[in-house]
């Protein structure tokens, strides 16, 4: 579904027992998505029938109709009479906006022997705290207008001295710097042989970003006030509630069960005065993580979970711009009641050595989780360069997934493995990230071959939506609001 390039040549370089992984096209993924929506209206023998329908995905049929206007010779049908119609569609179809991926330049610029190229610079641990510093340096230096330099000293005198968290993520960045280093070089050629990406950016990009800025959505605060609404227990017997003809839903019913589209054609809901585009085949639950209740309601197993919690940080304390959840809250997660027998669990880590251990220690274990590989994401200019400097000491260029399998009955374990490749410890999914916040790559390619066709995925703290996906979390529509889309054409 989604264009990715598998990197044999990669795998065929890599003797030290590296891996490499894929190169995503996001932007891709998103536009075959089928983000069409039929508009469907009756057409009969030169008549025009004034009724419009719906249509819940089958784009031509025909169907009874009362006429209700004029047809080409002047003649108007009688009352009540019925004519045979054949029901057209007319599809309008979206497309993501292209400028929310045009990432042509690094964020922060590196010195050409920090570039990326074929032979990844050995660097000691020690070699690497200098590099941090003399980074940290440089930001000090630069810091913006209204700074005074006695602040901007105060800085980098700070920062000579690394805290117990810093030096856990430097050790465990100089493990891993020579994998994604040589991994995304091979991959980053394959894209440049294939023409996805670009040396000479300046041809390819010119372009300003014109995209809506932030779009309030007030998904988050709607949910909230959900919590005032009666509760849902287990013996609700409506668990589902199918997308049909209509396009507004009433808050409460969003709330209070799984929202599903069912047909093939994607479908525009709107949402306290707000629209969204809904792909087909997928179902999606907008809900506070006290609101779980639904979901379990849906009674599904699934063979895939992918979690993205919204991890405690300092910095989201003091802005207050995003709501976390604790450790002991993302414990409570029902994991083991979602998931079926063998699941595949992918968590999305933060680069703070405190969240991966916790993962892999506690969370996972909590929930009879085994864990079996780290995997990385890194982020590229569509140049393949690093968005960040490899080794910077704040942000890191890419971000850590954990895999595990949930541990049941070995003879369903071993029954359900078959036909499927085991999880190679170690992958690099390398892609032009989004530049809207939080807008992670989607999975649904490169799991593929790790399990079976048509099996049951769900998304935690989702964000946006994918065909047949289930997706949870109190901003689950945030990145499928129509604005973040543009109409490309008319169909008929």
């Amino acid at each position: 579904m989604a264009a990715s390039w598998s990197g044999e040549t990669a795998r065929e370089e890599f003797s030290l027992g590296l891996v490499s992984g894929w190169l995503l096209d996001h932007l891709t993924f998103i536009n075959q998505c089928g983000y069409e929506v039929c508009d469907s209206f009756a057409y009969a023998d030169g008549v025009t029938l004034s009724t419009s329908v719906t249509s819940t995905g089958d784009c031509h049929h025909t169907s009874n109709f009362a006429a209700t206007s004029t047809s080409r010779d002047g003649s108007i049908p009688g009352p009540g009479d019925v004519v045979e119609a054949e029901l057209k569609t007319a599809k309008m179809r979206y497309v993501f906006r292209e400028e929310f991926f045009d990432i042509s330049k690094p964020h922060i610029a590196v010195a050409p022997e920090e570039q990326l190229c074929r032979e990844c610079p050995e660097l000691s641990l020690t070699e690497i705290k200098a590099n941090s510093n003399r980074e940290e340096h440089q930001e000090g230096t630069k810091s913006g207008v209204g700074d005074s330099v006695a602040s901007a000293r105060k800085k980098r005198k700070r920062k000579c001295v690394f805290n117990q968290g810093e030096l856990d993520a430097l050790e465990y960045h100089s493990k891993v710097r020579k994998l994604i280093w040589e991994g995304t070089w091979y991959l980053v050629q394959e894209g440049l042989k294939s023409g996805f990406l670009h040396r000479n950016t300046a041809e390819v990009s010119c372009r300003k970003n014109v995209g809506p800025g932030h779009i309030d959505c007030g998904l988050a605060e709607l949910c909230e006030m959900a919590k005032q609404f009666p509760a849902v227990n287990e013996s609700d017997h409506q668990a589902v509630h199918v997308l049909d003809d209509e396009t507004s839903i009433p808050e409460q019913d969003l709330l209070s069960c799984v929202t599903e589209n069912s047909s093939n054609c994607a479908k525009i809901v709107v949402l306290m005065g707000q629209k969204y585009l809904v792909p087909p085949k997928s179902s999606f639950l907008l809900s506070d993580i006290s609101c779980l209740q639904p979901l379990l309601n849906y009674k599904k197993k699934y063979d895939v979970i992918v979690i993205d919690p919204p991890w405690e940080n300092k910095s989201l304390k003091r802005s207050n711009r995003y709501s976390y959840l604790s450790s002991w809250q993302i414990k409570q997660i029902p994991v083991p009641a979602l998931a079926a027998p063998n699941c595949l669990v992918v968590t999305w880590v933060t680069n703070r050595q405190k969240h991966l251990r916790f993962v892999k220690d506690e969370l996972y274990p909590h929930w009879s989780v085994k864990t079996l590989a780290e995997w990385h994401w890194v982020k590229i200019t569509r140049a393949g360069e690093f968005v960040l400097p490899l080794d910077s000491l704040h942000k890191k260029p890419y971000e850590v997934l954990v895999l595990g399998r949930v541990q049941g009955d070995i003879k369903e374990t071993l029954r359900k493995s078959e036909d499927v490749l085991p999880i190679p410890e170690h992958k690099l999914i390398v892609s032009i990230p989004c530049s809207l916040h939080s807008h992670k790559p989607p999975l649904t390619a490169v799991l593929a071959e790790f399990i079976k066709p048509d099996v049951e995925c769900l998304e935690l703290f989702a964000r946006n939506l994918q065909p047949g996906w289930t997706s949870w979390g109190n901003e689950v529509l945030k990145f499928q609001h129509i604005d973040y889309f543009t109409l490309l054409r008319n169909e008929n």
